[in-house]
């Protein structure tokens, strides 16, 4: 994955905020609207694609794009900062492949050990009961 390259392949919208804010959100466009094509993108490898495709598959659009808000400051640069530095986090932690899991057996003094401790339960449930008085 090359960030430089993948920065250029982002665009970027701006448009009023919502919310709270008085006249300065009535007047400037300070929501950043970040859109990766993640189809189209020459900078990643096709298994990377796939990765990212079945990771964020709730997360894009029909045609694969990646959209991404950001309106958190009254700055758009700030906005815009804030956002790239978001996408690239989600990009990096969901491209780490996850190891695969070995079957492992339990030693033969764990499978020991579990047997004792069952038979003094055992034990002790025995001796709580009534005697019988046959």
């Amino acid at each position: 994955m090359n960030t430089e390259n993948i920065l250029k392949e982002l665009s970027f919208k701006a448009t009023r905020s919502s919310g709270a804010g008085g006249q300065h959100v009535n007047k400037t466009s300070s929501k950043i609207e970040l859109s990766f094509n993640l189809e189209n993108s020459l900078s990643l490898a096709e298994n990377e694609k796939e990765l990212l495709k079945s990771k964020l598959s709730s997360k894009l659009t029909k045609e694969n794009i990646f959209i991404l808000f950001c309106e958190e400051t009254r700055s758009q640069h700030r906005n815009k900062e804030i956002a790239i530095k978001r996408f690239l986090t989600i990009l990096k932690t969901n491209l780490i492949v996850p190891k695969k899991r070995r079957k492992t057996k339990p030693s033969y003094g764990a499978l020991k050990r579990g047997l004792e401790s069952k038979k003094r339960t055992s034990v002790k449930k025995t001796l709580r009961k009534k005697p019988s008085l046959d």
